[in-house]
């Protein structure tokens, strides 16, 4: 009797048992504004009896709330940072900033040099704070990490420095003025300084292109080591298209203006009416330009911002993906806006609650391979990883 019709002979695994497991974790936040408001109004008067000594507890107290409200496929993040430690944080940056004020009424070039010695420390601090704020947070009983070296983070941030060191060198170079003698720049400096300062703004989506690689291609978590795949041009694009969204907005409330000054005319007057009308439409104009920046041009760059840079940080078993809208976020911050006024600022923490649920729930992690099983070998290799020494013994958490 032969078998052989029976016998599989194609040993092959089906491809599709070759592809990894990829899961897709969702982002919740279950945090309330009336939880919120309790913690923040105590946050608030505190900080105001003991003359913002108690804004680093506030803080801890801020973060810790909002990490154990935000669930990434059901597990809450959590915030471990040492409130005291950030108090010694606190009162370096507090330091410098009173140095810089005294400096300031007895010199000016006083504060001129601390100016520059708070530039000069900005992006240690900088990394110190992100170490500090990544070394403390935790998912799943492991910690992350920003690993970030000193050199680069002052590399990061040289597009947006250099323009500032040339002016400052340029001045610092010219030559007291003579007794009499009005001071002021030779024509060609005066151009090369005019010429810098339009340079800065065209410096600044470089800038912020390497601050966020350097932030972003800094995250540690377990095994994992997050990078950022989006080059300069990606910001230039923003920017771009957030100055066309301003002008845009503009040209939309000059429009406005001019309609109603035009409805106004028809209304016969006085003879003094139209120096006054001309007042009141100016104040219109600045409430209008101010209003639209924060109604219309900030949620965009924010919404475009937070959809780019999340959606291009991967890692070897990490990808994210934000899906924020701009009309629905654009909604949210203008009736935030106008309950947070109306309200004298009572509104604030609902308002702050609301925003950090529409953009915490616009981000989703998709994992390749069993997370279970990767998170279980991960603990067993580290029961845990803490910031870096510098970071974690200031206590520097910047909000960055």
């Amino acid at each position: 009797m032969e078998f052989h019709d029976t016998i599989p002979t194609d040993f092959s695994v089906d491809s599709r048992m070759q592809e990894p497991l990829v899961q897709r974790l969702e982002v919740a936040f279950t945090g309330s504004g009336s939880e919120y408001f309790r913690i923040w109004i105590v946050n608030l008067l505190l900080s105001i009896v003991t003359l913002t000594l108690y804004t680093p507890f506030a803080r801890a107290r801020r973060l810790a709330y909002f990490y154990a409200n935000t669930r990434v496929g059901g597990h809450a993040l959590g915030f471990h940072g040492n409130p005291w430690k950030m108090l010694r944080g606190y009162l370096l940056v507090a330091g410098l900033g009173a140095a810089y004020a005294v400096a300031l009424r007895l010199a000016p070039l006083a504060a001129g040099a601390a100016v520059l010695l708070f530039a000069a420390l900005w992006p240690a601090l900088w990394r110190a704070s992100l170490q500090f704020r990544l070394g403390n947070t935790s998912w799943r009983g492991l910690r992350f990490a920003f690993d970030g070296d000193l050199a680069s983070a002052y590399r990061a941030v040289l597009p947006i420095y250099l323009p500032a060191a040339v002016v400052m060198a340029v001045l610092a170079a010219l030559p007291a003025a003579e007794p009499g003698q009005q001071a002021g720049l030779p024509g060609a400096l005066a151009a090369l300084v005019g010429l810098l300062g339009l340079l800065a703004p065209l410096l600044y989506p470089l800038g912020l292109a390497w601050m966020k690689r350097y932030q972003h291609g800094g995250f540690r978590y377990a095994s994992e080591a997050t990078r950022l795949d989006a080059g300069a041009g990606t910001f230039y694009l923003i920017a771009l298209n957030t100055v066309l969204v301003a002008v845009a907005g503009f040209a939309l409330g000059l429009a406005l203006l001019w309609l109603m000054g035009s409805d106004v005319a028809k209304l016969g007057l006085p003879q003094r009416a139209p120096s006054m009308l001309g007042m009141l439409l100016t104040l219109a104009l600045v409430a209008a330009v101010y209003l639209l920046m924060f109604a219309l041009v900030w949620p965009y760059y924010t919404v475009q911002l937070q959809n780019r840079v999340w959606n291009a940080t991967v890692s070897h078993r990490l990808k994210f993906e934000s899906d924020l809208r701009f009309v629905p976020y654009m909604a949210l911050s203008a009736l935030n806006f106008g309950l947070t006024l109306f309200t004298l600022g009572l509104y604030r923490p609902f308002a702050a609650v609301a925003a950090a649920r529409m953009r915490v729930e616009a981000i989703s992690v998709q994992v390749r391979g069993d997370v279970d099983g990767w998170l279980a070998r991960a603990q067993q290799q580290a029961a845990g990883t803490t910031g870096d020494a510098a970071g974690d013994f200031f206590g520097i958490d910047l909000g960055l």
